[in-house]
């Protein structure tokens, strides 16, 4: 578990790995649930659509969203007593519980280009943290995941196209020269805490037969007054509805640009556009 070196590591870098925070056992049951789930059918949150004839390995394995809506198993993890005290240890409370994502990334399916999830949440005051649960074994083979150390301090940046031959979402956020994009191999039973501004993102599953299936939880800082409706019903870390308010679209976003020889980011107020809630990883 946690104590205050890993808070001050993860308030410096914007992330730290749990290693080995769930046993084998645990994670072999839940990659078994996960993988009976999909192969039974849709579900609510299939935005993808289930084709197991497609040749996109996304439309045949697409990722499950807000099981914990309608899976007792899912909502037990995304309020599991470890997750809890490792967020109050890091974050100083309990955070609010607001979503549970399930990614199947089988081969040869596109990664994510690089994004902060906060761009999707919008949450105020305050930010986002996700929990990130390593089911498989990832590397840069099967598309683990990318961060960008520090860039937690960085406000919402805005977005740019991104290339969709490589990545399932159409925008990303730029990185400056003297920031470093760096991959996190992960064991499974590993969890990846990361704030919700850091940018991050993963590349294309390349290997030839190897899923790389990660179990994710989105929660919000326990000062938070309001988050994009999409993330309503808000749930205590009991697992208690709480009622917050509902944060709307627009605001200024963060553009990089060149001052004294340094790349330093300057707000505009071009509005957010259009943030859908479930195109994060």
């Amino acid at each position: 578990m946690f104590d205050q070196i890993h808070a001050e590591e993860y308030r410096r870098n914007g992330y730290i790995v749990a290693h080995r925070l769930f046993s084998e056992a645990e994670v072999e049951d839940l990659k078994e649930h996960y993988m009976r789930l999909r192969a039974a059918g849709t579900y609510a949150g299939d935005f993808a659509g289930v084709d197991p004839k497609s040749e996109d390995p996304l439309k045949r394995y697409p990722r499950m969203i807000h099981m914990h809506r309608w899976d007792g198993k899912s909502l037990d993890w995304l309020i599991e007593p470890r997750l809890r005290d490792s967020m109050r240890t890091l974050l100083g409370d309990d955070p609010y519980a607001v979503q549970t994502m399930l990614y199947f990334k089988p081969p040869g399916a596109r990664g994510q280009a690089l994004h902060q999830d906060q761009y999707y949440l919008r949450v105020q005051p305050g930010t986002c943290m996700a929990t990130w649960l390593a089911l498989d074994r990832c590397d840069e083979e099967n598309g683990c995941m990318q961060i960008v150390p520090g860039s937690q301090d960085l406000p919402v940046l805005c977005t740019e196209k991104a290339d969709i031959t490589v990545s399932f979402t159409d925008v990303t956020v730029p990185v400056p020269e003297g920031m470093e994009v760096l991959p996190l191999v992960m064991e499974p039973g590993d969890v990846l805490f990361f704030n919700g501004s850091l940018i991050h993102g993963s590349y294309p599953n390349k290997s030839r037969d190897r899923f790389r299936r990660v179990l994710i939880g989105h929660y919000i800082v326990g000062e938070a007054e309001k988050v994009a409706e999409f993330y309503h019903p808000v749930l205590r870390m009991d697992g208690a509805e709480v009622k917050l308010g509902v944060s709307t679209r627009g605001g200024p976003c963060g553009v990089w640009m060149e001052k004294d020889g340094r790349p330093v980011v300057e707000m505009t107020e071009v509005a957010l556009s259009g943030q859908r809630g479930p195109s994060h990883e």
